[in-house]
């Protein structure tokens, strides 16, 4: 297993906790609570040499750089938790060859929820304070942290791709990536502790609380991987209103006609019936087709408008 790249000082990224000196741990939990406060653009060597009681000459000798210590916080949580994340992994591998039968969606899961509730638990490794730390690096394009984590942790993706592949047989490989993206991202950003129904007032949910948020979201991951629905699907329903009479409402080709009665070029190219009618129903959803039917309303144009740009009906 390839390890993150050397510090400038020559120790390794992810180290374990004890090895580094009293001033280097004091420098980095520091600059880890303000990088998740601010950002790190924001954070200035100022300011983290103010709040860790140190100089300049400290930082720069363990560190070097403001972006050489930006690695090393990062690295400093992200290395085990990705080391227990592959012994999940090569567990749950083994337990595959030896019952020779694929994997389940909730198996891989786990195989993500285990060091990620374990590290939430634990404050010496950091707690919910990596998950947070994490979900901005996901967010801002650190350059410095993806490119290295692209070319010494992308196996760890391609791992869970491959054991959530044999869970999912009947995906394309573009679907499972889809789907492993979109499960990890909730994952997560819940992990980080957001709660995001606090933006508009009181809310139910314990954010903080890790135990909480893996009973509330593991169903709701693993129903969203495992589901059967699709788009089409979905964009293919009934659209009616529930208050108007059945039969009312039109179906794509009549949503794709202009004010003039005529039929656009759009929906000329639509194939015909049901897989058309799909198409312009989700063109209506996503708001990129042509307007609902509804009455011709006329309207005489005030005075000085230009008879170049129709009234609205």
């Amino acid at each position: 297993m390839q390890e993150m790249p050397s510090s400038p000082r020559g120790q390794p990224h992810g180290q374990p906790e004890s090895q580094y000196s009293a001033t280097a741990a004091r420098i980095l939990d520091v600059a880890e609570g303000l990088f998740v406060e601010l950002g790190l653009k924001a954070t200035s060597l100022r300011l983290i040499t103010q709040r860790a009681g140190v100089n300049l000459a400290a930082v720069n000798y363990h560190f070097r750089s403001k972006d050489a210590l930006f690695g090393a916080v990062f690295a400093r949580r992200f290395a085990p938790w990705a080391r227990e994340c592959l012994l999940e992994l090569d567990a749950l591998e083994a337990r595959i060859a030896a019952r020779q039968a694929a994997s389940s969606v909730e198996e891989v899961v786990m195989c993500y929820v285990r060091p990620a509730l374990s590290l939430s638990r634990d404050p010496v490794r950091g707690g919910a304070v990596f998950a947070r730390l994490f979900s901005r690096v996901l967010v801002e394009n650190h350059r410095q942290l993806r490119d290295p984590l692209s070319r010494d942790w992308g196996h760890l993706v391609t791992r869970y791709t491959r054991v959530l592949e044999t869970a999912l047989p009947e995906l394309s490989s573009d679907e499972v990536a889809w789907r492993l993206h979109l499960g990890f991202s909730v994952m997560f950003h819940a992990f980080a502790g957001n709660d995001i129904l606090k933006v508009f007032g009181r809310s139910a949910v314990s954010a903080r609380d890790p135990d909480l948020i893996v009973k509330h979201v593991v169903p709701f991951v693993v129903a969203g991987i495992r589901s059967r629905l699709s788009w089409e699907e979905i964009a293919g329903g009934d659209l009616q209103r529930s208050d108007e009479p059945a039969g009312q409402a039109s179906g794509g080709a009549a949503r794709s006609r202009g004010r003039g009665g005529g039929c656009t070029a759009s929906s000329a190219a639509k194939p015909p019936g049901p897989a058309g009618q799909r198409v312009a129903r989700s063109e209506v959803m996503l708001g990129t087709g042509a307007t609902a039917p509804g009455k011709a309303v006329s309207r005489k144009r005030p005075p000085g408008r230009s008879a170049s740009r129709p009234a609205r009906g």
